[in-house]
């Protein structure tokens, strides 16, 4: 799924530098260009530029101080959570290190979610989680489109567990959800896609079963399939 590009002149110069932080074209610690050049760079009035900053600084990416400049804070005050900061992340390439991160964070709370959903998926939620389980094993479908199947299941799965932080988190990490699934979804293996497609019907089962801790399982099952195919991938491109 490709990343829409940004319309207005705020978001581009937001999605600019937010970009370059992330990438390090802008390191931790740096005071970032005057007013004067950045206007200069992205043609926009000062306005605007304030109203960027303004976005970057409720992000935690930039700090600004009266008579010093805005300098860019350092990766651990940066929200996380945030779709935008998540997104250049994987524009400007993901490391094992972050990856292992937000499989850890998918494993904190995804199957508590799905125990909760035990209880309170309705009979529409299970038709529509099972279509999705489904199209994820149709290898006549594109890659793009399973990953897609995959991202939808996990955050219809967390929508459905009656829990509205989880649904939020699950919002929030829709970013990272749709990166992962493509780079950690089998391409053409038959085989493998049959397997993701299964793994995640037998999650279906237990739902409908209302067996809670079935339901854990699974979900620890499938974060933890998905995260070695990912490292797998991640492997063999570094011995390549």
């Amino acid at each position: 799924m490709k990343v829409a590009r940004p319309r207005t002149s705020h978001a581009q110069v937001v999605h600019k530098l937010g970009q370059g932080i992330v990438s390090g074209e802008f390191s931790a610690g740096e005071i970032l260009p005057g007013d004067a050049e950045l206007v200069g760079r992205f043609k926009v009035s000062r306005t605007i530029l304030r109203e960027a900053m303004k976005t970057l600084t409720a992000k935690g990416m930039v700090a600004p101080k009266a008579r010093i400049g805005t300098r860019v804070t350092s990766r651990d005050k940066w929200n996380m959570f945030d779709s935008d900061v998540l997104h250049w992340h994987f524009e400007t390439g993901i490391n094992t290190e972050f990856l292992l991160h937000l499989y850890d964070m998918r494993l904190a709370f995804e199957p508590f979610a799905a125990s909760l959903a035990a209880t309170h998926a309705s009979d529409a939620d299970l038709i529509r989680l099972e279509m999705l389980a489904t199209t994820m094993g149709d290898p006549s479908y594109s890659k793009e489109k399973r990953a897609i199947a995959d991202m939808e299941f996990h955050i219809l799965l967390a929508e459905v567990s009656g829990n509205p932080f989880m649904r939020t988190v699950g919002t929030l990490i829709k970013a990272s959800l749709i990166g992962i699934f493509r780079m950690s979804n089998p391409e053409t293996d038959s085989n493998e896609i049959a397997d993701v497609s299964r793994t995640h019907l037998q999650l279906v089962e237990a739902l409908r079963a209302h067996d809670a801790e079935s339901a854990r399982k699974q979900m620890e099952t499938l974060i933890e399939n998905g995260r070695n195919q990912i490292m797998s991938f991640v492997n063999s491109r570094t011995t390549a």
